[in-house]
């Protein structure tokens, strides 16, 4: 009874969430509509697409809350994370293939291994490194980025406005001592279904 009163508050968490996410686009904090060039409905869109799919992951393990991350770019669904296994693996990119509206997943979800507090404080460096090259290069709108850090592994969501700032990102990245290797999920402002005018 007790799991299944965690499970619905989460639940419930998750979809009050819907509210304030349109003023914080699909990274999160600090980035507003007006520095997103997808069109509002396509942010609503991606939100309610990304909250769906957090949903029905803790409806299938709640672990899934804190461990799987979810982002939804344009219909585009990437996720990343640690399991136990590969079955788990394999359901959850099942899940996001159900997903409404879904136009692709790419799924860099690992297998867990054995804790590392020096791997993950190297990894924890190489995303704040990163983070703070993409803020003070000019050329780069860093609100449109997110990053992740695995094993010495970057992976970049985002939006570049031309070919110019994705190829300025992904150098970016490749500068970082330590980087063994950059994953670049980057679109195009013109390779947006729906974008601003």
């Amino acid at each position: 009874m007790k799991n299944k009163f965690v499970l619905i508050f989460l639940t419930l968490l998750v979809l009050t969430g819907c509210v304030g996410t349109g003023s914080k686009g699909v990274f999160g904090t600090g980035v507003s509509i007006a520095l997103d060039p997808r069109s509002l409905g396509t942010q609503i869109d991606d939100s309610i697409m990304q909250k769906n799919l957090v949903t029905r992951l803790t409806l299938l393990n709640k672990n899934y809350f804190l461990s799987i991350n979810a982002k939804v770019l344009d219909g585009r669904i990437f996720l990343t994370g640690k399991v136990d296994n590969p079955e788990e693996k394999l359901q959850i990119t099942k899940s996001a293939w159900e997903t409404a509206g879904v136009r692709s997943v790419k799924n860099d979800i690992k297998i867990k291994e054995e804790f590392n507090f020096k791997r993950s404080a190297k990894d924890l460096l190489i995303t704040s490194q990163l983070r703070t090259a993409l803020v003070l290069n000019k050329k780069i709108k860093s609100a449109n980025y997110n990053i992740d850090t695995y094993k010495k592994k970057v992976f970049i969501y985002g939006i570049a406005i031309i070919s110019d700032e994705r190829k300025e990102v992904i150098n970016e990245a490749k500068q970082i001592l330590d980087v063994e290797e950059v994953v670049a999920s980057i679109l195009l402002v013109e390779d947006l279904r729906i974008q601003k005018d």
